[in-house]
């Protein structure tokens, strides 16, 4: 038990959630220069704080896809506020927030045996990848900014890909002014997508959805054209020809994470998912 009663949980506020962003940075995870808006955007009652005296000591996000799917992440306490048991004060209303829905989360290693305990199972590990890329040549000609007519077609593209709709948060996560977002286009269908976005350091392509590796391969080298800095990449460790694409760009793997499950795991086409959308929100 934490020892403070006043010790208090409740949704975060705006500036509450870019705190838990900070801390998110301070971790090392990375996280995207706009990603607040976006995250909030997904369910905006999906953050909780946890609070000693008014100040904020925990973070965790619990967002829910409508009824089908729940993703749980930003698990945070600060470092001089851990073993008192605020973290597990916090995960304990995370996991009442989300009630029965179907939850992911990408546990780090140290949290995993802690999360096996609440009942979450291992689907598979995800690796970062992270370097300089390198593009030559020109763009594919299929590939195609994600605007008009083309966003529904690749939010239908996206949910083959992903355990629920997610209207709220695409539309703003393909917001061309935050992010770049293209999709390749043949014969008139949607055959893969991707975005990348500029975080503390470098950018990071996610998601990265394709049907094949060669079509994974035109994005990936069109996104990472678009700017300079390293950039990394989130492939779910099962696709090898998504591990092969990050290495033939001379990436190398930087850490990885568990994704886990509570409740019925999702049945996903995990060789189509060459780079997933975020560690945060799946």
């Amino acid at each position: 038990m934490a020892d403070d009663d006043s010790y208090e949980i409740r949704h975060m506020t705006a500036q509450e959630l870019e705190t838990a962003i900070e801390w998110a940075a301070r971790e090392g995870w990375n996280p995207g220069l706009a990603d607040a808006r976006s995250f909030q955007a997904a369910d905006r009652n999906g953050f909780l704080v946890g609070l000693l005296g008014g100040e904020p000591v925990a973070s965790i996000s619990a967002v829910s896809y409508g009824t089908e799917f729940a993703f749980i992440g930003m698990y945070i306490v600060r470092p001089e506020m851990r073993g008192r048991g605020y973290g597990w004060r916090i995960w304990q209303a995370a996991m009442s927030q989300v009630g029965g829905i179907p939850t992911g989360l990408d546990g780090v290693v140290a949290q995993q045996d802690n999360y096996r305990k609440s009942g979450f199972v291992l689907a598979h590990r995800n690796l970062r990848y992270g370097g300089e890329v390198a593009v030559v040549g020109a763009p594919d000609p299929n590939i195609q900014p994600v605007s008009g007519r083309l966003r529904a077609a690749v939010e239908r593209y996206d949910r083959a890909h992903f355990p629920a709709a997610r209207h709220a948060f695409l539309d703003s996560w393909l917001d061309p002014t935050l992010r770049q977002c293209l999709a390749y286009v043949e014969q008139g269908a949607v055959k893969g997508y991707g975005v990348i976005r500029p975080c503390r350091e470098g950018r990071k392509v996610g998601p990265l959805f394709a049907d094949r590796a060669d079509i994974a391969e035109a994005l990936f080298q069109a996104l990472s054209a678009s700017g300079e800095g390293p950039v990394f990449l989130d492939p779910p460790e099962p696709n090898a020809e998504a591990r092969a694409l990050a290495e033939r760009h001379g990436m190398t793997p930087m850490f990885e994470t568990a994704r886990m499950y509570h409740g019925p795991a999702p049945e996903l086409p995990l060789q189509r998912i060459f780079g997933i959308t975020t560690f945060e929100l799946g």
